[in-house]
């Protein structure tokens, strides 16, 4: 309730702060702290994704510019430089990591009534990396290439609601399909993901679970057709088919049958073929949740351009994976505000306002209703708008 708090202050609220405080006491991130706490620091490091702050430096000099309304913020420590450093070195990413966790699950049941593809009853989730390009002198020990780092960041992405799932960050050498081994998998889910992660044997790890896939074909899989079922080609749907696997290797990985799944998509002119172990859903269903995927795309395209995830505050892997996780809890955060507001402004108009209006100490709902829905956002308008939810 707004009782002449900063509209920052009035953001911070919607966090769980009690859910907060066992994930600090959890890895004892408070543990020999005085006067700049893990609360203090996550404030700090959410402001700075907020108002698109470059440095640490950057960070401190904009702070101790409002520094009368720094307390009013609900900042309690005393902020230097090295402080903010040594806390993103020193204190535990996996804080925040289960911290974001817990948001995201609260916003998955804000969410829960967007619509998935083909109507579907169950959940639905699109699987995916992203690179980002680091320097190999001040990341070592994430060296990608001969002359160049690189950190991958695994998400699975909720359709319902563009909401990360989970988010792995592992060295940019790690291919698509080790990400399978971390998943959290869902009995009865969707997991809908590119060539990157045809791996029969962490698949068949999928369907053993009761879990169902979607993956685009690789060009050398070895099959033999089972039985063909009608498809109506007006669609673009141009077979469906129950097969089984023919390779010496690949039928000992998977040794149940697999549906294959032809389509053609007129917009991009091209075929695409998709396996999958559910044989219920109709086959144009299994056409349009690949077709979904793409909002993961846009997922990390919006990702980079409106937070801070491709410049870091720290050079150690405990500060990157400190500031990504922060990057999604504050992303997972305006998608929770925006619910609970009911504002019909999208998350790129929302980041901006509030980029500009942390200081003030007006209501946080007057401030954003105030603001028309029609800042336009630099994007492809050939591509689908990620937040038209």
């Amino acid at each position: 309730m707004y009782v002449g708090q900063t509209v920052f202050s009035q953001v911070m609220q919607h966090l769980p702060l009690r859910r907060f405080d066992s994930c600090v006491n959890r890895y004892r991130g408070n543990r020999r702290v005085r006067t700049f706490s893990c609360r203090d620091q996550f404030y700090v490091m959410a402001f700075a994704q907020l108002t698109f702050r470059q440095s640490l430096r950057d960070i401190v000099t904009s702070l101790a510019a409002m520094s009368s309304k720094v307390y009013h913020m609900g900042i309690r420590g005393t902020l230097s430089r090295s402080t903010l450093s040594d806390a993103n070195q020193a204190r535990d990413w996996r804080i925040y990591a289960d911290f974001g966790l817990l948001l995201i699950d609260l916003a998955r049941k804000l969410y829960a009534d967007c619509n998935l593809p083909g109507e579907l009853n169950t959940a639905a989730y699109a699987l995916d990396s992203t690179t980002i390009d680091l320097s190999l002198t001040l990341f070592p020990w994430a060296k990608f290439r001969r002359h160049k780092s690189a950190v991958k960041l695994h998400t699975l992405l909720d359709l319902q609601g563009s909401i990360p799932r989970f988010v792995h960050v592992s060295g940019g050498k790690t291919t698509d399909n080790l990400a399978l081994d971390h998943l959290p998998i869902e009995p009865g889910a969707f997991y809908i993901m590119d060539r990157g992660y045809f791996d029969l044997t962490r698949l068949f790890t999928l369907h053993q679970a009761k879990a169902a896939f979607v993956v685009r074909a690789i060009n050398k899989m070895q099959f033999r057709r089972v039985y063909s079922h009608p498809v109506d080609k007006t669609t673009g749907l141009q077979c469906d088919q129950t097969i089984a696997l023919t390779g010496p290797v690949s039928r000992q990985k998977y040794p149940e049958f697999l549906r294959r799944v032809r389509f053609y998509d007129r917009s991009m002119q091209r075929h695409l073929v998709f396996v999958t172990n559910d044989f219920l859903q109709p086959a144009l269903t299994i056409a349009e949740l690949y077709k979904a995927r793409w909002k993961i795309e846009l997922f990390f395209k919006w990702l980079k351009q409106h937070l801070r995830i491709k410049a870091f505050y720290g050079t150690s892997i405990n500060a990157v994976k400190t500031q990504v996780w922060i990057a999604v809890a504050t992303y997972v955060l305006i998608a929770i505000l925006k619910k609970r507001l009911a504002l019909d402004q999208s998350l790129y108009t929302i980041l901006q306002v509030l980029s500009l209006t942390v200081f003030e100490k007006r209501p946080v709902l007057q401030v954003l209703s105030d603001v028309p829905n029609t800042i336009p956002e630099a994007q492809d308008h050939n591509q689908l708008s990620l937040f038209d939810f």
